[in-house]
């Protein structure tokens, strides 16, 4: 494996984390705005699921990307995050009351 290619996976799986950082952040944003519905609050509990995703898929994605270790299973990872966020995230705006 050459150092270029090696390089490659290593930004790309970079740059996934990334999407998936800020999509993270995008969605504390988004429950802010949720009209208030029942006004009990209960929308902020949508947090959990996204953080644990976040945490399980992202944080370690970041920490290999960091110490360049892993790139293709960092990338593989990141991947498999942004999924889960994306069926999550489905799931949570059919449960938001709409306006």
């Amino acid at each position: 494996m050459t150092a270029s290619a090696r390089l490659n996976f290593r930004k790309f799986a970079a740059i996934v984390a990334a999407i998936g950082t800020l999509f993270w952040l995008y969605t504390f944003y988004h429950i802010a705005n949720v009209p208030q519905g029942d006004r009990s609050g209960f929308q902020w509990l949508a947090v959990f699921p996204l953080g644990m995703v976040f945490g399980a898929f992202f944080l370690p994605a970041w920490l290999l990307v960091a110490i360049g270790r892993l790139p293709r299973f960092t990338t593989a990872l990141g991947l498999c995050g942004l999924i889960a966020f994306a069926i999550i995230w489905a799931q949570l705006l059919n449960e938001f009351p709409k306006s």
